[in-house]
């Protein structure tokens, strides 16, 4: 959390906390549109070959996902820093590399999977759907589940060994994997939205917005993993 003077919002009032949910969503619905355009782009612009070079080589994997990690904590840290500049370029950083590495997911799925725009559509839908539940839940209950801190931070690693694993190995991790991820995505929501509700200073919407962006986008590439394999 940042150092600043604003208070926290289970401590703040009713408007305050109206206006910091509404900035933070906002900033989420902004995030998945300009990921939305960004992922267009990028199909259109970047060679087959070169998207399809992003998972055919080992290797190639490995360092966008060590990449892709590396450059998620700078984009977290900056979106907690005072300075607002910091915290739109955190954001934006971290929107860019989701982009690139959903690129040859969001690839396969439209051409070579068989889904084309449908499967995705498919995937938003549920995405949407598994995400605005979890919201409603952490909203309604008013459960601090700060409790699955350790558990997503041990899945986190436990996954994460996994996929280094089958990439170094070339063996696919299969369905049951997929479907533990879509839990672990789920934990991470209903954290984040409890993070949201009791933990976050009234000034932290933009780092709030990722931490949530960031849960629906590893719940969307499982989802549309999922649905990929059954085609």
């Amino acid at each position: 959390m940042s150092d600043s003077i604003f208070p926290i919002l289970i401590e703040s009032t009713q408007e305050e906390k109206a206006v910091f949910y509404k900035k933070t969503y906002l900033h989420v619905a902004f995030s998945i549109l300009t990921f939305i355009l960004l992922e267009s782009i990028l199909v259109k612009i970047v060679p087959e070959d070169v998207i399809i070079g992003m998972m055919g080589s080992r290797m190639t994997w490995l360092a966008i996902i060590g990449g892709f990690w590396l450059l998620s904590m700078v984009a977290n840290k900056f979106t907690m820093m005072a300075d607002r500049n910091m915290q739109y370029a955190g954001l934006g950083l971290y929107i860019l590399i989701e982009s690139i590495i959903f690129l040859p997911m969001i690839y396969m799925a439209m051409f070579f999977s068989g889904g084309g725009v449908e499967m995705l559509t498919q995937a938003a839908l549920i995405t949407l759907f598994l995400f605005s539940g979890l919201t409603a839940v952490a909203f309604l209950s008013k459960k601090d589940f700060s409790f699955l801190r350790t558990g997503i931070i041990v899945g986190g690693f436990i996954s994460l060994g996994l996929i280094v694993v089958g990439a170094l190995f070339g063996f696919n991790l299969g369905l049951a994997f997929s479907v533990g991820m879509v839990v672990l995505a789920g934990a991470s929501i209903l954290y984040q939205t409890s993070q949201l509700i009791h933990k976050y200073q009234t000034d932290q919407y933009v780092g709030a917005s990722l931490e949530l962006f960031a849960s629906i986008m590893l719940l969307f590439w499982y989802v549309l993993r999922i649905l990929s394999s059954r085609k």
